[in-house]
This record gives C-alpha cells, sequence and structure tokens, in this order.
C-alpha cells in the first residue's frame, strides 16, 4: 500500500517500488501486531509501509509506520490521517483496523487492511494493459472510484492525492476486482465552499493552479477547492482507460515541467488530451480516446465528455461533484445490448437505461451505425427478433459480445470492420549495448505492443465468426421463403388448372349465349396467364434456392477454417509466454547493481532472443490475422450483395404470386357471383367432393367456384405472411415488377 504523501512524491515511490540497500532487515512490533521489514509494500518520504501479521490470529494487514520526518509537521497535520480514516467506513475504502505505537521507539503505526493484488497502476503497469484496461474492468474502477469519492464527499473529505497508486485492489470471493481508495496521509476535512492552501499530491495528476506553484515554485496566492480531486480523478480515468497520461510533454512530463503546465493550461475546452511529439514542437490537442483504447465506441462516447468537463482549468467550466457524480451514475445505471452490425461487420456496445423505451434504442443504435430505426431490423440466435418500439429495453433478450443482436439493413456500404492500429508501429529496437534500464522498458515497450496483437487477433477472429454466423442465419430465413413461396405456388397451380374448363360453365343445361362464352374465354386466358407466371416463379425461387445452398456450403466451409485459424492465437500466444519471460529477467537484473560477464553474455542472447519472437508474433499477427481478416471482409461484401440481391427478387417474386393470386381470386368471385345470382332463390347446395372439371350441373358449379375461392383466400394469407418476412428484412423501396 503506497504512504502517504505529505509532500510531492519522488518517482521511485510513484511507482511504489520497493528499497534495496546495505540496511540490516529486522521483526518490529506494536502491542498486536508484527512485521519484518524487508515485507516493505511501499515507502514516501513521511512513511513506510510493511506487510504484517496479527500476533493472535495471524491474519494479515498493512501497517504504515511513520519516521522522522513526518513528526516534524505541525501536530494537527500529524493526527490528521488518523481521524479522516476513523470518519469513513466503506467497502471501497482501506478499512481503518488500529492506531498503536512501535515498542521502542514509540513510532505512531496506522493498521489498515491489507489489498493483496497491488493498486490500480500496477495492474495498469502489468503489459498486458499497456493500452489500458478492458471494458469490464474499466467499468469496475470507475464504479469503485465514483463510489469511495462520494462516501468522502459526504464526509465533507478532499483526499488531494488521487492517483492509480492510491487505488488498490483485491480480489472478491467470486474473482471479481475490488478497488480502494487509500493514503489519507493529505486528505483534511473540508466543505464545498472551503479553500485550502497548502499543496499535496503527485504532479502528474495536479491540477495546473497547484503544479504551478508546487512543481513550478511560482509564487501564487490562489487557494484551491474540493474539485482539485476531479481533476485528479479525471488524469486516473483516463490513465486507466489508454494506459498512458493525458497531457505529455516531449521527453516527459517530469523532464519538460513548463511544457507539461503550458499543457493543461493552454488545453482548449472540450479537449482532452495534449501531447508534444518533437523537442520545442507544436501541442496537438485530441478531443477523443486514442485508437488503441479498448474501450468500446458506445462507452467512449458516454466517458469523453465527463472527462472533458472535470479536466478544466478554469473553476466556472469544471463540473462540480454533484454533476460528477450524477453523470457517472448515468453511466453506470446502463445496460449493455451488443449488436453485430451485419453489413459493416462491427460489434457494438449500446449502453441504454432499462426503463428507455426500444425506439429509444433504436436512435441510440442509429447514432452509432448510421442505420435509421425505420431500416432496422435484428436476428437473435437465429430468429427473425421483432422489437415494438413502446416498449421498455428491458424486454430484449440478454446480450453478449459472443451472442449479439444482428443487425440487418440493406446498407450498400462496402463492410469497414474493426478499425485499429498496427502494433508493430509500437515496437522499438533494443540498444546495442547492455543498459538495463533501457533494455527493461524496450521489452516492456516490446511486450505490451504483443499483447496488444493478441488481443486484436481475438477480436478480429470473433468478427469473422460473427459475420459468418449472422449471414448462415440470413441465408437459413431464405431458405425458408424459398420453401414456402414455392408451397403456395404449387398449390395455387392445381385450382387454376382445375379452372381452365371455364368455357363449360353455365347458368344451366341451356347453350351459352356469346356474350357468356366470350367472358369465359376471356377468363379463361387470364388464368392460363396467371399459370404460366406461377410455374416460372416457381422455376425462379427454385433457381434462387439452388444459389442460397451453394452460398450456405461456403459459408459452412469457411466455418470449419476458423478453427484452424484459432491457431494463429495459440502461436501468438507461445510467443508471449516466451516473451514475458525474458521481461521477468530483465526486471529483476535492472533492480541488481550490475551484472557478471556471464551474466552479461545471457543478457545478450536474451535480446537476441526476445527480438526474434516480437518479429515472429508480428509476422503472425500481420500474415496470418490481419491479412485473413481484410481477405474475409471483402468477401463478405461479396455476399452480403448476393444475400441482397436474392431477397430483393424473392420480394418481387412474392409480389408477382401475390398477385396473380389476387388476380384470379377475383376473376372466380366474378363468376361466382353469375352462378349464385342464375341459380333458383332457396337452392340448397350440398357439399361433395371437388371433381377435376366440373360439372354442368349449376349446383356443382356453384359449390366447385366457392371451394376455389376460399382455398385461393388461404393462400392469399399465406402470401401475405410469407411477403411480410421479406418486407421486414427489406425495408428499401423495391424494384419495378418484371
Amino acid at each position: 500500500m503506497p504512504p502517504s504523501p505529505t509532500s510531492l512524491h519522488s518517482p521511485a515511490a510513484e511507482l511504489g517500488d520497493g528499497v534495496e540497500g546495505s540496511q540490516a532487515w529486522e521483526m518490529q512490533s506494536t502491542a498486536n501486531y508484527l512485521w519484518h521489514t524487508d515485507d516493505l509494500l511501499g515507502q514516501g518520504a513521511t512513511a513506510s509501509v510493511y506487510k504484517a501479521r496479527n500476533k493472535k490470529s495471524g491474519e494479515v494487514v498493512a501497517v504504515k509506520v511513520f519516521n522522522s520526518a513526518s513528526y516534524r509537521r505541525p501536530p494537527e497535520v500529524q493526527v490528521r490521517e488518523f481521524e479522516v480514516l476513523r470518519k469513513l467506513d466503506h467497502q471501497n475504502v482501506v478499512k481503518l483496523f488500529a492506531v498503536e505505537e512501535t515498542g521502542g521507539s514509540r513510532q505512531k503505526v496506522i493498521v489498515m487492511e491489507y489489498c493483496s493484488s497491488g493498486s490500480l497502476l500496477s495492474v495498469l503497469e502489468d503489459p498486458e494493459n499497456t493500452f489500458g484496461l478492458p471494458e469490464e474492468e474499466f467499468l469496475v474502477v470507475l464504479r469503485c472510484v465514483v463510489a469511495g469519492m462520494n462516501h468522502l464527499r459526504e464526509n465533507g473529505i478532499v483526499h488531494r492525492d488521487i492517483k492509480p497508486g492510491n487505488i488498490m485492489r483485491l480480489v472478491g470471493e467470486e474473482g471479481q476486482s475490488i478497488y480502494k481508495l487509500s493514503d489519507f496521509g493529505a486528505a483534511r476535512k473540508l466543505d464545498d465552499e472551503e479553500k485550502f492552501v497548502s499543496v499535496y499530491g503527485t504532479e502528474e495528476y495536479l491540477h495546473p493552479d497547484m503544479y504551478e506553484r508546487a512543481v513550478l515554485r511560482k509564487p501564487q496566492q490562489k487557494a484551491f477547492g474540493v474539485t482539485v480531486d476531479l481533476w485528479s480523478i479525471g488524469v486516473t480515468l483516463y490513465h486507466a482507460a489508454t494506459g498512458s497520461l493525458p497531457f505529455i510533454p516531449f521527453g516527459g512530463p517530469r523532464r519538460n515541467k513548463e511544457i507539461m503546465y503550458r499543457i493543461t493550461t493552454e488545453k482548449p475546452s472540450g479537449a482532452i488530451s495534449g501531447t508534444q511529439r518533437q523537442e520545442n514542437g507544436p501541442l496537438e490537442w485530441s478531443y477523443s480516446l486514442p485508437i488503441t483504447c479498448r474501450l468500446s465506441m458506445g462507452l467512449q462516447n458516454q466517458l469523453v465528455p465527463i472527462l472533458a468537463n472535470i479536466l478544466e482549468v478554469e473553476q466556472a467550466k469544471c463540473w462540480g461533484f454533484d454533476q460528477f457524480f450524477a453523470e457517472t451514475s448515468d453511466i453506470l445505471q446502463r445496460i449493455v445490448i451488443h449488436v453485430f452490425s451485419l453489413p459493416q461487420a462491427v460489434l457494438h456496445h449500446v449502453y441504454i437505461h432499462a426503463h428507455n423505451t426500444i425506439a429509444i434504442f433504436f436512435e441510440a443504435v442509429y447514432e452509432q451505425t448510421n442505420v435509421p430505426p425505420k431500416h432496422q431490423e435484428y436476428l437473435f440466435e437465429g430468429h427473425p427478433c421483432v422489437l415494438e418500439p413502446s416498449l421498455s429495453a428491458q424486454h430484449i433478450a440478454p446480450t453478449a459480445a459472443s451472442s449479439p443482436l444482428v443487425l440487418f439493413s440493406m446498407a450498400s456500404d462496402t463492410p469497414k470492420g474493426l478499425t485499429f492500429r498496427d502494433p508493430a508501429l509500437d515496437v522499438a529496437k533494443f540498444v546495442p549495448k547492455v543498459d538495463l534500464q533501457s533494455d527493461y522498458n524496450t521489452a516492456k515497450g516490446v511486450l505490451g505492443a504483443g499483447y496488444q496483437a493478441l488481443w486484436l487477433a481475438r477480436v478480429l477472429l470473433d468478427g469473422q465468426v460473427l459475420m459468418l454466423r449472422g449471414l448462415h442465419w440470413v441465408l437459413e430465413i431464405l431458405q425458408s421463403t424459398c420453401q414456402q413461396t414455392l408451397e403456395v405456388t404449387r398449390t395455387a397451380l392445381p385450382f387454376l388448372s382445375s379452372s381452365l374448363g371455364i368455357e363449360r360453365l353455365s347458368s344451366g343445361a341451356e347453350m351459352p349465349d356469346f356474350q357468356e362464352l366470350k367472358e369465359a374465354t376471356e377468363l379463361r386466358s387470364r388464368l392460363q396467364t396467371f399459370s404460366e407466371v406461377l410455374s416460372r416463379c416457381s422455376h425462379s425461387v427454385t433457381e434462387t434456392q439452388v444459389s442460397l445452398s451453394c452460398l450456405g456450403g461456403e459459408l459452412l466451409k469457411n466455418r470449419n477454417q476458423l478453427h484452424d485459424d484459432s491457431r494463429s492465437i495459440q502461436k501468438i500466444r507461445y510467443c508471449l509466454d516466451k516473451m514475458h519471460f525474458i521481461y521477468k529477467q530483465f526486471n529483476k537484473a535492472r533492480m541488481r547493481p550490475g551484472l557478471s560477464y556471464n551474466e552479461e553474455q545471457i543478457h545478450k542472447l536474451d535480446k537476441v532472443n526476445f527480438s526474434h519472437l516480437a518479429k515472429r508474433l508480428l509476422q503472425v499477427f500481420q500474415e496470418e490475422c490481419v491479412q485473413k481478416y481484410q481477405v474475409s471482409l471483402v468477401t463478405h461484401g461479396k455476399r452480403i450483395r448476393q444475400v441482397q440481391k436474392a431477397k430483393n427478387h424473392l420480394h418481387l417474386i412474392g409480389r408477382s404470386v401475390a398477385g396473380c393470386n389476387t388476380e384470379a381470386r377475383d376473376s372466380l368471385s366474378k363468376i361466382l357471383d353469375r352462378l349464385l345470382l342464375d341459380r333458383a332463390p332457396g337452392t340448397q347446395i350440398s357439399p361433395h367432393p371437388m371433381a377435376p372439371h366440373p360439372s354442368s350441373d349449376p349446383k356443382d358449379l356453384v359449390f366447385h367456384m366457392q371451394e376455389l375461392c376460399n382455398d385461393m383466400k388461404l393462400l392469399a394469407l399465406d402470401l401475405q405472411d410469407n411477403n411480410r418476412l421479406i418486407e421486414r428484412l427489406q425495408k428499401v423501396p423495391s424494384a419495378p415488377d418484371v
């Protein structure tokens, strides 16, 4: 656990490094706790923190032992940390167990909860998180920091040294991360309207007004309020989201302090980061998170406005805590709906409140995909998913990144896929000579790029899986549509055939007059035309079925190939494991005063092997992951267009079949009406099996026509259902009838 910073930390203390030297390790204790001085967890200007044990229970705790420098502070400052910790009791604040004294020197000791998983800084220092935390872990950090800070403000406490090193991590019973605010050496009671003039904190996370006086040593009489914690929170959250600090002058924040101050004070309103890429070069501003950030655009869209409004130098523009808590709570109360846009080949995370309507969900999807709500149609787990706009979003089935809603629209754009930066751009070369610190830094950077490549490789493979799965589902629906259309046409054809003897239909045994014969002939001609149209439609649907079946076979083949493609991830993982082992050796070596001749030779060999592994990793990533993904995007675009063409074709066929069915039914209804008028009043019709060609008995003719019309009506209903399914996937103006 980091110590209390009663003055600005040194870089070594900031990183929480242990100390090694010639001092003799010894056992120390209080009345109830015991620790060895080589179990050092952190060290600062006024105190050291050790891992200790309860003498009776054996419970592991952290003890903060104050040194002589701490006692040169004013008495009220010395006791302030004890008083603050006694006021706080929250799951996201490190617990105070006791305040005791050592036996001999009677030094004050704070006994606190021990967090075994280090700090948020140690999590971010892990090469796996070089480019920031995964989305799920970032949300845990956000939730814990907001809850802890809310508890501080409820008790009127200002922390004054918020940073990743002072946010401790432990793992809960179910394996979940729990983050806790710690190190209250700089904390004090301060209401919202009160000010203070003393300077505390760590310079990279300091509010610019405090930085000016504490780091640049410029005399100024400014007083500071509770919102200085908001600036530190903003820098901390940006660090957690991206893996780097938001404000970086050329050479680094500690090397070029004047430029660091310029960046923070000259930052335009709304910008969330500023960088100087070359010495004496211009300052570059960014209003969004970098492309390497692993947070989804859905979450970034929610987070960026918060960062922009708490990273404001002018107090009049900066949010207060009430608004900060309101906006962050708004994010944390939202549910996430995963949506894979099939035409774009992009997975979206849509953050929405469960009580919002589905209409609002449609608008949120539109913001991320540019697909208007009226063109949004969804599939879920292989079935059409009809979403009623007036219902609440909680009626949407639970989704996951591996099981999203599939958005299908008739977009004609080329699938864009995932936008990313090639990790090879981040790989630096080792210096020729043996420089333990430089070699460690280079290995860490390359390893971080390697882990980014592993993450990207998984995302690219998952994207290909979703492309194939979504298209497979659409094909199944179209194949079902084909089958239903064929059933309708094959059922309608016999009905029409049985009506082609219409010239025999007359009002009785008398010979039909010329007009009746003419009408019957014209009707027979129309029915013949309808029959021919239906036959052509049936043939066309069959051809479409064959085409879709061939495409389905291609999809199945590609899905089987993806299993082989997953081996590239195993190759990257193998290289990373080897590289990580060498990286740990470099980390150990830099802690030592020097290497022997043999150790130096091994170190050189490790550098060579590390470089070979890095090149192999990046080769696998670029040739077996990126190139295959790009090819899959091109193929996916062609298949989308093929599916859209088939869908349009089926839509036209459906309209033609429906039109034929309607006209045939109307024509037959006219004959039926005439027969009903001609027959004697009160005549009863007894049902009997329908003959292929109706007899001249008026009763038989009327019954035959009634049965035929009823059957055609049923066919019409089937066609309506069929066309409705096609149109739900269509949602664009149809091509002209052919």
